[in-house]
């Protein structure tokens, strides 16, 4: 894979102790009285799936082990783990089991398997969703990791890393009014507010469009074969929300923004103080394949 925009070395001067800084999902100001800024990784693998949609585990691992590794500005994959948790970690990934569109087994247990590697027993790892506030783990957590899929949604324009910890609230409606404009308010929350270390937003096959709630249709589903890795989980959402939005330019032949607008992403930046939503003040570094990238 080839990297765009920032040599290693660049990264490492830019970036070094503060892109570990972020870990509970705050964005970076490199000096005092500077906005805010962030900085996320966009990976992506022309062979991650085949021409039937099947997923290749060894490169999807891959993948994940690149981005952590330009996100941290760690020698190998192994030391970028072990700069975002400790031995001592009690760690809870949040993953969304929807039937449609799911978190990939496969990323599931691939960071499973590197939480341990970096030396958190595995006794102090879960794996859940809807179950969080009922699951031992995810009650004693010290450290979040925080992936889904990135899909349209009827309620909130789309579901990223922001709308995943709705199932942290005990009362997931109140978040629904005003286009779900107060997901923000989630990662101010007891359960969440400074643990998350990692957020990874799927890009494999994300949605684009949806007609109701709940609702899925292959034809609004392309192969994107992506992920986009980051500490900030506003970035991460805003990254991902541009590329839905280009892509819907391009499938309905006009500007077709999202429908409720997913003003969620912004809200957590301007009214909760969660990241930076803003694209101008977000370093994407690319990764891997190039083609249809569409931002």
């Amino acid at each position: 894979m080839t990297r765009d925009m920032i040599t290693r070395r660049d990264f490492l001067k830019q970036t070094g102790a503060a892109a570990l800084g972020a870990t509970a999902g705050l964005p970076l100001a490199a000096r005092a009285g500077e906005r805010a800024t962030a900085k996320v990784v966009l990976v992506r693998h022309e062979g991650v799936l085949d021409s039937s949609g099947i997923l290749n585990r060894k490169i999807l691992e891959q993948m994940l082990d690149e981005a952590m590794v330009a996100l941290t500005g760690a020698d190998n994959a192994a030391g970028a783990w072990r700069g975002i948790v400790k031995p001592s970690d009690v760690v809870g990934i949040k993953t969304n089991m929807w039937k449609n569109l799911r978190t990939p087994t496969e990323l599931e247990e691939a960071m499973r398997t590197r939480l341990v590697d970096a030396g958190v027993k595995e006794e102090n790892i879960a794996i859940d969703d809807r179950g969080v506030l009922s699951n031992p783990i995810f009650a004693n957590a010290t450290a979040l990791i925080n992936t889904r899929p990135m899909r349209a949604h009827a309620w909130s324009g789309v579901g990223g890393c922001l709308k995943n910890y709705i199932m942290f609230s005990p009362s997931p409606p109140d978040y629904h009014p005003d286009s779900c404009a107060g997901l923000g308010a989630l990662w101010n929350l007891p359960a969440v507010k400074g643990k998350t270390r990692l957020n990874v937003l799927v890009m494999l096959t994300p949605q684009f469009h949806c007609l109701a709630p709940h609702h899925f249709d292959r034809e609004f589903v392309w192969p994107y074969h992506g992920m986009i890795v980051g500490t900030d989980p506003v970035a991460v959402d805003a990254v991902g929300l541009s590329i839905i939005e280009a892509k819907r330019r391009s499938y309905f032949k006009d500007d077709s923004p999202m429908r409720p607008p997913a003003k969620h992403i912004r809200a957590a930046e301007e009214k909760h103080g969660v990241g930076v939503a803003d694209l101008s003040r977000i370093e994407i570094v690319r990764l891997g394949w190039k083609g249809g990238a569409l931002i």
